[in-house]
């Protein structure tokens, strides 16, 4: 598998670049974080998990927020040819990095998928939105992909996440 990290600047343009190669893959450490190596984390940046325990029955899952949330990013990350994240330059020499990642998925013969996480673990209901401290969401480009989870997938499928 492989990692590829782009850095931009101000001006939208590619001026820096790291790859990262791996047999066992990249995990996830967290609801919101993958480890690239002993030195570099790339965080998911403007989402949360639910807070405190959930429950949803149709995914045969009672238990931490916090777990579901890893449990499904886990998953994502298990089967990417190849990992594309962006992040902005003044990340690059961070150990935590706030990036945005995308996985390619190709199965032969059956499936070729370019999926944004952030959009996938939103509109599963992985995870919800983060709020700046004036309301406003962190991430408006998602807010459609949570508008899909609230329907009543993952974290939206248990009644005491509604109210948020």
């Amino acid at each position: 598998m492989v990692l590829v990290i782009e850095y931009y600047d101000g001006n939208q343009q590619v001026v820096g670049r790291r790859g990262y190669a791996s047999v066992a893959g990249f995990k996830a450490v967290s609801p919101l974080d993958i480890r690239v190596d002993d030195k570099v984390t790339l965080h998911l940046y403007g989402l949360e998990p639910c807070q405190g325990d959930m429950v949803n029955r149709q995914e045969n899952f009672a238990g931490a927020c916090a777990d579901f949330a890893t449990d499904h990013l886990a998953v994502m990350l298990r089967s990417p040819r190849v990992i594309y994240c962006r992040a902005f330059l003044s990340e690059e020499k961070a150990p935590v990095q706030d990036a945005t990642c995308f996985g390619y998925y190709n199965y032969p013969g059956a499936l070729d998928d370019i999926a944004n996480f952030e959009e996938q673990l939103v509109s599963l209901g992985a995870l919800r939105l983060s709020k700046k401290t004036d309301g406003s969401l962190m991430r408006p480009d998602l807010a459609k992909a949570e508008q899909i989870g609230r329907t009543g997938f993952g974290m939206w499928g248990d009644p005491r996440n509604k109210t948020r």
